[in-house]
């Protein structure tokens, strides 16, 4: 049997495109959700529901590079199909194939792709000052160094995964291991592992500088199961601060000109 449109539209692409090249695709919101209504009626009979993996195609939204990625790479697929593939040609009208991919440019948008409302010179403001983002988190070469880098933020994450980010409990993201660390000498350092071997541990500590332990010097290692990034940021910041503080992070992607 033959899979409805929408198939194999999204090989991944061995080899990244470098982010200056990267396409910015802004999808219309009205299209995209209309989109989603034919997708969900039409192309779910390999795909999953709402661009999830389905049993016989892959998710349309992950997070990676893909063949198939500008509107008309995208139209072409779904109107025509893809020769020697399970990817058949849609019967659907052109404005309605149109739709479809404004729905899957929708699923792959990151936050500088859509439009985040608030202000986001106050929440510059906020990063630096009330919300202490400015403490751990570097943006375009001045902060911390406990966490990851945000120069690029915007361009690399959904704009509901920054929120999260900000306001859920969550484990520790790969390279950022929670770790506290006793010395037999009656030290305690918390911050995060770098370099663990079976002879040693590198930790990032909490104040920013980088400490080294042999296994003959340790008491005790415990690795810690959440994330050292605070959960707390709907509470420790008024809507409109959060709001602001999401338009900030949403114009990080490495470019003068997106500050």
């Amino acid at each position: 049997m033959r899979c409805h449109p929408v198939l194999i539209l999204l090989l991944p692409v061995l080899a990244a495109a470098q982010p200056s090249q990267r396409e910015r695709l802004r999808p219309d919101p009205e299209q995209a959700k209309a989109g989603r209504e034919l997708y969900n009626r039409s192309c779910t009979m390999c795909h999953g529901l709402d661009g999830a993996a389905g049993d016989r195609a892959p998710a349309l939204g992950a997070q990676r590079r893909y063949l198939r990625s500008s509107r008309d790479e995208l139209f072409d697929a779904i109107k025509n199909g893809i020769g020697g593939t399970a990817m058949p040609a849609s019967p659907l009208p052109e404005a309605d194939v149109n739709k479809i991919v404004a729905f899957i440019h929708s699923l792959r948008a990151t936050a500088a792709d859509v439009e985040v409302p608030g202000n986001a010179s106050a929440g510059e403001a906020v990063f630096h000052g009330k919300g202490k983002c400015i403490d751990c988190h570097m943006v375009r070469g001045r902060g911390g160094i406990l966490g990851p880098d945000l120069t690029r933020i915007g361009a690399e994450r959904r704009l509901e995964d920054l929120r999260a980010s900000l306001t859920t409990r969550k484990p520790p993201s790969r390279g950022f291991q929670p770790v506290t660390v006793v010395t037999k000498a009656g030290a305690r350092i918390e911050g995060v592992a770098r370099n663990e071997h079976n002879t040693s541990i590198q930790v990032l500590g909490k104040d920013q500088k980088l400490h080294m332990f042999t296994q003959d010097e340790i008491q005790e290692v415990r690795h810690e199961e959440q994330s050292v990034m605070p959960s707390d940021a709907a509470q420790r910041l008024s809507p409109d601060e959060l709001q602001n503080l999401l338009a900030f992070l949403a114009r990080q992607t490495g470019r003068r000109q997106a500050q």
